[in-house]
């Protein structure tokens, strides 16, 4: 009996965090409607250091083979980046912002703060604004995120060799990579209309 309770569970918990961002226009698939790739992908996420299938991958295992893409190379931006997580949430903030990612923002906001990111400074991106009393690495990566974005992918040289004497070449890639990878996602959540969780208010005003 106690290992049937165990299963049950399991089971529940692993029912709730695999409908988490099913939306109207991608409804939640449960597992056992999934094909045999669906189902493959979806488990591996589960099983890896997300836990759940929230934010972009209730869509994307529309298309398993770019599921599995991008969940890995999310694995990497997210946990194993060269950047420090602070920076790397902060980036991730600025994206949301640009972008207007609701469930982005929500689901980033927290996890900055505790990494080390200064709630004023969030508050400011959040409104649109440039913060002030930003560290040398934090203005580096502010200013460096919105050229990517707003210049079509160019960082002006002086800029790029800021970045490159403070966090080397790897971080200058691991650092477009936070980009366009969390750039396809917010691209994904607004698509999808991925919601925050009812009766929560939307985290970013909108900007004219």
């Amino acid at each position: 009996m106690k290992r049937i309770l165990t299963a049950c569970a399991v089971l529940t918990a692993f029912i709730s965090l695999t409908s988490f961002a099913a939306t109207d226009r991608f409804p939640e698939m449960p597992l056992d409607q999934m094909n045999p790739a669906q189902r493959k992908v979806a488990e591996a996420i589960i099983a890896g250091p997300r836990k759940s299938l929230s934010g972009p991958f209730n869509t994307w295992l529309r298309s398993p083979d770019l599921a599995d893409r991008l969940q890995s190379v999310g694995e990497y931006i997210r946990y194993k980046s060269s950047l420090s997580r602070r920076l790397n949430e902060f980036a991730i903030l600025i994206i949301a912002r640009e972008w207007t990612a609701q469930f982005q923002w929500f689901s980033h906001y927290q996890l900055a703060i505790d990494a080390g990111l200064k709630p004023e400074i969030a508050a400011a991106v959040a409104a649109g604004k440039r913060p002030t009393g930003m560290s040398a690495d934090e203005t580096v990566v502010y200013d460096a995120t919105l050229a990517l974005h707003r210049n079509k992918g160019q960082i002006p040289d002086a800029l790029f060799e800021q970045a490159r004497k403070m966090f080397g070449e790897q971080g200058v890639v691991d650092l477009i990579g936070v980009n366009g990878y969390y750039t396809a996602v917010a691209m994904t959540l607004n698509v999808a209309q991925v919601p925050v969780p009812a009766g929560t208010p939307l985290p970013l005003p909108i900007l004219k």
